[in-house]
């Protein structure tokens, strides 16, 4: 119980903490650096493939052989893809009628589904017994969670919500990461199969943020070779952490 605990105040900490923070920043600094943003997520998209990579998936293999994790992988993928497609799909509906203020509720509504799966890696990284790369995934994805913060409070509060308001909702955003990490700290203590099963498809659900997500929006913001280099520097970082 102690070991669920320190999970879910971490993954807490992750969750609201970086979003909360996200929308804060938004609201309080009136221009952001776009370089600076590209060069936070690739890093992030590195630390969290390699963790995931040389990890979660190692694990994983371990527990439940390659067919299953494989399984496992793609159908997080796959489910995570399509849950983003279909919510993305409704903020650019949003979007097209300039309804800002809607378009904020959708944006929130989006992120707080999609950040489940992110609090299930923290939850079967405890339960496998990997605190430390539960520490990690939990840094990282907190630090993900930034500009997703910022992406909810800016329209919110465009759209004519107080500025208060549009942190706190942002903040509440990253709430279901706590029930994720829950759900993935219970799949994981129940059995070989079953944590094998928890770990591949948070896996397969954070290569889907990885590749999908971090990567593409770091490339948009700044066209250079340095995201890149930042995360190839992100996966060294991550082997470190899981071998050092």
């Amino acid at each position: 119980m102690g070991t669920l605990r320190t999970a879910v105040l971490v993954t807490a900490a992750a969750g609201i903490g970086g979003t909360g923070l996200g929308g804060g920043a938004a609201c309080l600094l009136r221009r952001r650096s776009d370089r600076m943003v590209s060069l936070m997520l690739s890093f992030a998209a590195g630390v969290m493939a390699g963790v995931v990579c040389f990890d979660l998936l190692a694990e994983a293999a371990a527990s439940g052989g390659l067919g299953l994790t494989a399984g496992g992988v793609l159908l997080g993928f796959g489910l995570t893809g399509g849950l983003n497609r279909v919510l993305e799909r409704r903020t650019e509906e949003a979007g097209s009628r300039s309804h800002l203020l809607w378009a904020g509720v959708v944006m929130a509504i989006a992120i707080a589904l999609h950040n489940m799966p992110e609090g299930m890696v923290i939850g079967a990284s405890f339960a496998g017994g990997s605190a430390g790369s539960g520490w990690v995934m939990a840094a990282v994805i907190g630090l993900h969670n930034v500009p997703e913060g910022m992406a909810v409070s800016v329209p919110l509060a465009a759209g004519g919500e107080t500025r208060g308001k549009a942190v706190g909702i942002a903040a509440l955003t990253g709430a279901p990461t706590v029930l994720g990490a829950v759900l993935g700290y219970c799949l994981g203590t129940v059995g070989p199969m079953a944590l094998a099963s928890a770990l591949s498809f948070a896996a397969g659900a954070m290569l889907y943020v990885v590749f999908g997500e971090l990567l593409p929006e770091s490339t948009a913001l700044w066209k250079n070779t340095v995201p890149a280099l930042a995360a190839v520097v992100g996966i060294l970082v991550g082997m470190v952490i899981v071998y050092g």
